[in-house]
């Protein structure tokens, strides 16, 4: 039997210094991951450098990407693990669409 894909979204932010190619190949790592794993992605954007409402692991400043896509039910356990362990991720959040 096939594994149900369920549509889910991502919201992550990264480190304010790094260049616009560093910015794309942490994000296209993570759209690889739910490739690997079965899933598609159907969006991934680049938002602007924000200021923080408080200061995250000493950063005043992130970069904000959000990522549509549609997975098996295992796959955001392991992006939600791989985002953890990324010194490049200041925060996450991983959410059912």
């Amino acid at each position: 039997m096939a594994a149900q894909s369920k549509a889910y979204e991502v919201l992550y932010i990264i480190k304010p210094d790094l260049n616009d190619g560093e910015v794309s190949k942490i994000a296209d790592r993570f759209k690889q991951v739910v490739i690997q794993h079965g899933g598609t992605v159907e969006s991934a954007d680049k938002w602007d450098k924000r200021r923080l409402a408080y200061e995250i692991k000493g950063q005043k400043e992130g970069i904000y990407l959000l990522m549509k896509f549609t997975c098996p039910a295992e796959v955001p356990a392991e992006l939600n693990r791989l985002m953890r362990i990324s010194d490049d991720v200041v925060r996450h959040m991983i959410t059912s669409a």
